[in-house]
């Protein structure tokens, strides 16, 4: 059977990269997220690739509508990552409630449902499931680093992993979850750790800014997370396995000077918190190498240029509203 990918969340940063990706491989795709304008698709993908986009608009917690996505559509590899983030979800617990975890157990039931039709299942957990770093032995974090969630978004992201894992043991539904840490590039805007790519925006659009914390923590540029997303989803998984996803480990001074280095002319004006956020510094992403092939990381320095000269470009095309993104 041909492939046929539904990617939940497809408005997102790492969903717009996801289906670019598929897009540029000629696989069918069909988007699956609220009604809005796919304003990070258009920053990232040209009209004519927009063009071969499958646009579904519905809720997440809509089970019969998920269930008519998969089922009418012929969809045999799902990529879950509609999720309410740490901010939203502090702000609005039961909502995030409904949208993490009701959300993540109708896409379950739904697979459960087309085992035979659904060929591949990926999904995002996050590092938010662990505690600070002063938990872990020193070294990056292992694969095997027991949960201790410091937020909500956190408990969420643990308790969908634990489904995932019944879902296999009762009625047999493989996944790949993977825990991102901090996902940047073109199209990230919102949630706690967007603010090294919101700095880059300000410094695409000559502005200043004052990235929120000060920590040293793994990043990802947004097309390698989608593209380890997508090897998951494709792996033929047969269990219930949550992987690190992993990355390169920079602190925040780190981030702003390869900002400088990209564009000179922001020298100075973005600044950094003093202000620790308590994630772990480095991730050992070793299990998931093993499972679904080593995964190739964009050097920071490279990841930050691309993403300036995106934005860049993004800006002088009217594509970014920058005031209401970096407000």
């Amino acid at each position: 059977m041909s492939e046929r990918f539904l990617v939940t969340g497809a408005l997102g940063c790492i969903g717009a990269w996801t289906v670019k990706l598929l897009v540029e491989e000629g696989v069918p795709v069909w988007t699956y997220d609220l009604p809005g304008e796919p304003r990070r698709l258009r920053l990232i993908m040209s009209d004519a690739q927009l063009a071969k986009v499958n646009f579904i608009e519905a809720d997440i917690t809509d089970a019969a509508a998920f269930e008519h996505a998969v089922a009418d559509h012929g969809i045999t590899h799902v990529v879950h990552l509609a999720a309410f983030q740490v901010p939203f979800v502090k702000a609005e617990p039961l909502q995030g409630l409904r949208v993490n975890m009701l959300g993540s157990a109708i896409v379950l039931e739904t697979l459960r449902k087309h085992k035979q039709q659904v060929k591949g299942y990926a999904y995002a957990s996050s590092t938010a499931v662990y505690g600070p770093p002063d938990l872990y032995p020193p070294g990056p974090l292992a694969h095997a680093a027991l949960p201790a969630p410091m937020n909500l978004y956190g408990v969420h992201k643990q308790a969908g992993e634990g489904m995932a894992r019944i879902y296999w043991q009762d009625y047999g539904v493989a996944s790949i979850g993977l825990r991102p840490c901090v996902v940047y590039g073109p199209g990230r805007d919102q949630g706690m750790t967007s603010t090294p790519t919101k700095a880059m925006l300000a410094a695409a659009a000559g502005r200043s800014y004052c990235i929120s914390f000060s920590d040293t923590l793994v990043y990802q540029f947004a097309e390698d997370a989608a593209r380890a997303f997508l090897r998951a989803a494709r792996a033929g998984a047969q269990g219930a396995s949550v992987y690190n996803l992993g990355g390169t480990s920079a602190s925040v001074a780190d981030v702003v000077r390869a900002i400088e280095l990209a564009a000179p002319q922001a020298k100075g004006t973005i600044t950094i918190n003093p202000v620790e956020l308590g994630v772990t510094p480095e991730i050992d992403s070793a299990e998931l190498d093993r499972a679904i092939g080593k995964a190739r990381w964009i050097p920071l320095e490279e990841g930050v240029r691309q993403t300036i000269a995106t934005l860049r470009d993004g800006v002088r095309a009217g594509k970014l509203d920058v005031d209401r993104i970096l407000a």
